[in-house]
């Protein structure tokens, strides 16, 4: 008896929920959510899709309700009576004829992305589940809608009883909003990101048991090191140990090689980013870096991993001449980096640059190291805010590459937003090439032998990279990476919609590490060959042995 009462009010609940949608609102959200179903950049599971459609679905329902508020507003006419119900029966019917027939060109539209990355066809792509996670997702959100709502209304009744009706709707308004994101601001997502915070230390703090403390005193986290092993971090702990050893370049080069140096100054290592900068600077003296050939100063990602493609490639390449130097700014992956300290890594970024330049410049130009930047994702990002263009002027360093730039990037957007006309801007060409160039996985578009400028600067970039190509401004205009010709891994079949594209290129942001190497936002080591090649001009490299270190280093990645 209790399950049948409890079934009928549910099913009374569900009639009554389904009986106060809107019909345009539907209509709207039904558009929404089979224009999500359409490809991006990455691809997608059910799971991932099945949000965004509902989110999808509920912003379309949303704007179709504010739409039909505004219509109500202006009083302007509509239909009433037995055409209402048969336009919402209509409406029903044409939803679900459109729902359907996108739903079951999915499985195609998921093949075309993955296609392109060289990944196994699938062949579903589970509308039904799909279907399943939106519905919650969408109620979820129209829950919390009419949650806002109703303490709208609350505040403006009470306000309205001493003032006029449209001062106590906006008043009402206002103090509504200001409640929920405090609510939601201050409790929900601080109290995560507290938690969050607190087990990525926790993580970081972690010694793994196959990662051995170095016993050579060159190396940072000896014995003889300035900053303790346990004070490097779980990513500077990995930095230090996996590189290649002077044994591995010379098997590779066949002629004598030195082991490269890595210098890593964890978060725990001091106080300020003054302090840990300064630190990062003395053992980077005591190892002998300025002595080396190349040094260049890293900006890690936001957890302080620094990707060892890119290193491990420029260590090969100047057959282990090669000194680095990275410190690190937070526990935090990159996005959540972004969200919560966004100018922190880029003062932590500022105050190394300033160590190790401010040395640097003291030294013989001709008995000192040539000095580069690297960064990706949040590093690239920092690390363009790490050196201001007129402090270095006077005596500048050679050049950087900067991978899978954020669309934050100041240079960046600078550069691609000037670049020459006929270029794509999913791999721009710049003026004449000589300051600033830009590759993805096959190559530039400057010829090689154009000549460079005093300073070399490299971004390397997949047409594919959600973090490097997404932008608010989507959410009203096309962005000029989808215009003919696009880049080689992007899906032909890929349109833009208005707010839909810009919440599929932002749930791509958050999924752009999901992809396989040389995609998305996951650089392969080949790929920085040829950037580091362009930057620091290593001698001695014919085509024929780019190509033998492009395949032993993917050979090297398990690839």
């Amino acid at each position: 008896m209790v399950a049948f009462v409890a079934t009928r009010l549910s099913a009374d609940l569900m009639v009554r929920f389904l009986r106060s949608l809107s019909a345009g609102g539907v209509v709207l959200g039904t558009l929404f959510f089979v224009a999500s179903l359409t490809p991006t950049l990455i691809p997608r599971t059910y799971v991932t899709q099945g949000i965004l459609s509902g989110g999808c679905f509920a912003a379309g329902y949303g704007i179709g309700v504010t739409w039909r508020w505004l219509w109500r507003y202006m009083e302007l006419p509509e239909p009433r009576g037995r055409i209402q119900r048969w336009l919402k029966i209509a409406s029903a019917l044409v939803c679900a004829v459109i729902a359907v027939s996108f739903l079951w060109r999915t499985t195609e539209w998921q093949n075309s992305i993955r296609g392109l990355m060289k990944l196994e066809p699938v062949t579903s792509a589970h509308p039904f589940e799909v279907c399943l996670i939106a519905v919650i997702t969408f109620v979820a959100l129209i829950v919390l809608a009419r949650l806002f709502k109703a303490v709208l209304r609350f505040t403006s009744n009470t306000v309205g009883r001493f003032v006029p009706p449209r001062i106590s709707q906006v008043i009402g308004f206002a103090v509504s909003a200001l409640l929920f994101w405090t609510i939601a601001n201050g409790l929900l997502i601080r109290t995560a990101l507290h938690l969050l915070d607190s087990s990525f230390a926790a993580f970081d703090a972690l010694i793994e048991p196959d990662r051995v403390r170095p016993t050579s005193p060159l190396k940072t986290g000896s014995a003889a090191s300035l900053v303790a092993w346990e004070k490097l971090g779980r990513a500077g702990r990995e930095f230090v140990a996996a590189g290649p050893s002077a044994a591995e370049i010379q098997a590779f080069a066949q002629r004598p090689a030195l082991e490269p140096i890595r210098v890593y100054v964890g978060l725990g290592a001091g106080d300020t980013v003054e302090e840990r900068a300064k630190l990062a600077l003395d053992e980077l003296i005591r190892v002998g870096g300025f002595d080396r050939s190349v040094l260049i100063v890293i900006t890690p990602t936001g957890t302080g991993w620094i990707d060892p493609s890119a290193m491990d490639t420029v260590e090969y390449l100047h057959n282990g001449d090669v000194a680095s130097v990275a410190m690190q700014y937070s526990y935090l992956s990159s996005p959540l980096s972004l969200l919560v300290e966004p100018g922190y890594g880029a003062e932590a970024s500022r105050a190394l640059f300033a160590a190790v330049y401010g040395y640097w410049t003291t030294l013989p130009r001709d008995h000192r190291p040539k000095l580069y930047l690297h960064g990706l994702s949040l590093g690239a990002m920092n690390s363009e805010r790490s050196a201001e263009l007129f402090e270095i002027l006077g005596d500048p360093i050679q050049g950087a590459v900067w991978s899978g730039p954020p669309f934050e990037s100041r240079i960046w957007r600078r550069a691609t937003d000037a670049r020459n006309a006929g270029s794509p801007a999913w791999l721009p060409q710049f003026g004449d090439g000589s300051v600033v160039r830009f590759m993805n996985q096959h190559g530039g578009t400057v010829v090689p032998d154009t000549r460079w400028g005093p300073m070399r600067i490299v971004y390397l970039q997949y047409a594919s990279d959600a973090i490097t190509f997404f932008d608010y401004r989507d959410i009203y205009r096309r962005p000029d990476w989808m215009n003919a010709p696009r880049g080689p891994d992007v899906s032909p079949q890929l349109r833009w919609y208005p707010v839909v594209t810009m919440l599929q290129l932002a749930l791509d942001m958050g999924t752009a590490t999901s992809t396989p190497m040389g995609y998305g936002h996951v650089y392969a080591p080949e790929h920085y060959v040829d950037a580091w090649l362009a930057v620091t001009d290593p001698q001695g490299w014919t085509p024929d042995r780019i190509e033998q270190l492009k395949r032993y280093l993917v050979h090297r990645s398990g690839r």
